[in-house]
């Protein structure tokens, strides 16, 4: 298990000075992020980025990410040179060196929260979903938002957009996943580049837009569309259990079965009435999540693949980008680490 840390670049107030000093820490996980969705990432550009990593000595362990642009994603004719793009710039990423893409499938919304900050009982604060606030909220009128929302959109583009994923359900865009899958694996394959797809966050859908990483069939079902090891997924622990139908641990060792499991996100939620939960600290009783049982997964089947602690609250008065900061995500670290070297000791 290969321990890592969510870097944004320059201009994140973690600096890789920060991060070098949490112990057991090994790789950074970053991106280039102000080349346009859709456009070949220069490899001049992802050299330097793993240059500047690799001489904090730290290891540029994976991409997060190389987003798909929402034509592949509609199945718009416009896809096949979007996709020939992002099949150069897994060459590129491969040419550098990389060895693992995290992306996702996710209609124009990445990930949904309805609060930033939600101060909990102990002073911090954290990231929450609350089920009723999101049902009230109108991404096209615009009259409340959502952080995390694409703000690059006009309301006026939002409104098209929305408009035009009201005419694909699930299955036509299991249809043009699967079409953008058996192009992207095969360049993959040759770039030495394992793809990591992550969950939808949260796993249902939301504003009536489709959504189908969502649980254990759903990654039955992706695997099944090209069986490589190279094709396979982004265990987000947080996001699975996110739907309280979900059994976390039963898809991640599923997946882990059948040798697919790329990079692991590891965050703890609490699960609240409905649909709702709140991110919280990430020892086990601060959550819904066993996280014992997730590294102990991990370690049975001696997995080497990188990990990180996905999202902290902001604790110890700790101000930054919602989700990553330093303080509670280096705690996180540190305790994930913990259970393993336990793990691993009692093999012996």
């Amino acid at each position: 298990m290969e321990m890592t840390f969510r870097w944004y670049g320059e201009d994140d107030p973690v600096t890789l000075e920060n991060i070098r000093q949490i112990p057991t820490m090994r790789g950074i996980i970053s991106a280039i992020y102000d080349v346009p969705v859709g456009e070949v990432w220069p490899v001049e550009r992802i050299q330097k980025l793993k240059d500047t990593i690799e001489a904090s000595g730290l290891r540029l362990s994976g991409i997060e990410s190389v987003p798909v642009h929402e034509d592949i994603k509609m199945g718009k004719p416009s896809r096949d040179q979007l996709i020939e793009n992002y099949k150069q710039t897994l060459r590129n990423l491969g040419e550098c060196g990389i060895d693992m893409v995290c992306y996702n499938f996710m209609p124009v919304f990445d990930w949904t929260r309805t609060d930033l900050a939600y101060e909990l009982p102990d002073g911090s604060n954290a990231l929450i979903f609350d089920e009723e606030v999101a049902k009230k909220m109108d991404p096209v009128n615009g009259e409340l938002s959502l952080p995390g929302w694409d703000s690059s959109y006009t309301k006026e583009e939002m409104a098209d957009i929305m408009a035009e994923y009201s005419k694909i359900d699930d299955e036509m865009l299991w249809d043009n996943l699967e079409y953008f899958i058996k192009e992207i694996i095969p360049v993959a394959e040759e770039a030495g580049i394992k793809m990591a797809i992550h969950p939808d966050d949260p796993p249902y859908s939301i504003f009536g837009l489709p959504r189908i990483i969502t649980g254990k069939d759903a990654v039955e079902r992706f695997l099944d569309l090209y069986d490589s090891p190279n094709n396979g997924v982004t265990l987000c622990v947080g996001s699975y259990a996110s739907d309280p139908k979900n059994n976390t641990i039963e898809i991640l060792r599923y997946a882990l079965e059948r040798n697919r499991v790329n990079f692991v996100h590891a965050r703890n939620i609490l699960l609240k009435e409905g649909k709702s939960f709140e991110e919280s600290a990430h020892p086990s009783e601060y959550g819904s999540i066993d996280m014992y049982e997730v590294i102990k997964a991990l370690s049975d089947y001696d997995w080497e693949g990188p990990i990180r602690p996905d999202h902290g609250r902001m604790i110890w008065g700790e101000t930054g980008r919602p989700g990553y900061g330093l303080y509670d995500r280096a705690l996180g670290a540190t305790y994930l680490s913990g259970l393993w070297e336990a793990l691993q000791k009692d093999k012996k």
